[in-house]
């Protein structure tokens, strides 16, 4: 008997195509290693990011597909990940322990930004991730609720100057609202939030994350320079809605990100469609491709489009969003898709960031 080639095995494995990578693994250079020992085949693969909920499947096809090879007698697939930082200009100080930041905006409110934050936030931690959430909305902050933190509750604090941030659903947490009761109004000035901002990105001892998720309040004002200014953040997802109005707003968003020399990673559409849950019609209410649109007028790409959704709206209100409510279900898979085509843009400008990245410039065009 002939003993099978290593041209047999990379042919078995191009047979699959990663649905986020868009390629398959042998041409994606995540196939680190294939080993012959006769008619046996042991293959290592590294993927760039979170894969723990899908390594198994992945390997378990690829390990039927080398074993389909004629006179092959068992095959072994291992598969790692690991999330490797984006670099940066080295005058921007890192947070210690946190490899990317993540800013969630858009140009106005009402778009489903807060929500679909915290369900990324949840869904990359369901793959694998160590995540971490910012609530940066200082005026109306609303993760709290939407984590299902009673009010109230206050984070620890580590010799009177370290905030520890709050856990919920496998995630760790820090927001305004943690500090305020839900009826204290924030009346303070431009300087005093950039102030607040400063203080609860550089004084709350996050650990090790792969990615602290942002919820940027609306619009293009003191928090989203100050966050662009003093902080490493490796790119931004622009939330909106399929209407003229929220699109023109979300430009706004992109063109204040590029101007900072931030990474437009990608966009996300809410309310894309409503469908009817009687007969299941499905009905463009605001619109219809408008961040396909969008997205190709400055070269990014939508990473996904969520419905006008009532199970939605009522799990972020009960304090279980719905990636933890059900990761499984269909609108929580809908999220899960979206962050790791996230993920894999930040992978890609990772492997593309050797260097430093060009120094932040702040322009009054």
């Amino acid at each position: 008997m002939t003993d099978i080639s290593r041209s047999q095995v990379e042919a078995a494995l191009s047979g699959y195509c990663d649905p986020y990578l868009e390629q398959d693994l042998l041409s994606a250079g995540c196939v680190r290693d294939i080993a012959l020992d006769g008619n046996r085949v042991t293959v290592s693969i590294h993927m760039d990011y979170p894969s723990e909920f899908l390594k198994g499947g992945v390997a378990q096809l690829l390990q039927t597909a080398i074993e389909n090879i004629d006179g092959c007698e068992g095959a072994e697939v291992n598969i790692s990940w690991a999330v490797e930082p984006v670099r940066h200009h080295s005058e921007l100080e890192a947070i210690a322990g946190v490899k990317n930041i993540i800013a969630v905006a858009s140009g106005k409110g009402g778009v489903g930004k807060s929500t679909t934050s915290v369900n990324l936030a949840l869904a990359l931690a369901k793959d694998g991730a160590k995540v971490g959430l910012l609530d940066a909305d200082i005026y109306g902050p609303s993760q709290g609720i939407m984590l299902g933190i009673e009010d109230g509750t206050r984070p620890e604090t580590i010799d009177d100057k370290w905030f520890v941030p709050i856990e919920a659903h496998g995630i760790k947490s820090m927001s305004m609202a943690y500090l305020v009761t839900e009826s204290t109004p924030m009346v303070w000035r431009g300087p005093m939030v950039a102030g607040a901002l400063m203080q609860i990105m550089t004084q709350t001892q996050w650990g090790e994350l792969d990615y602290l998720v942002i919820d940027m309040p609306p619009g293009t004002g003191d928090i989203q320079l100050t966050l662009s200014q003093k902080f490493p953040v490796s790119g931004a997802v622009i939330v909106t809605t399929p209407q003229d109005i929220a699109l023109a707003d979300a430009k706004k968003g992109v063109e204040m990100f590029r101007k900072v020399n931030i990474p437009v990673l990608g966009m996300i559409e809410n309310m894309s469609m409503h469908i009817c849950s009687n007969c299941g019609h499905a009905e463009h209410i605001f619109g219809e491709d408008g961040a396909e649109r969008l997205a190709e007028t400055y070269n990014t790409t939508v990473l996904g489009s969520l419905p006008l959704s009532k199970y939605i709206r009522e799990m972020a209100d009960e304090g279980t969003p719905v990636v933890a409510a059900d990761d499984c279900s269909e609108v929580s898979m809908m999220y899960r898709h979206a962050a790791r085509r996230l993920a894999v843009e930040l992978a890609r400008l990772a492997a593309a960031s050797g260097g430093a990245l060009p120094e932040i410039q702040i322009s009054d065009e």
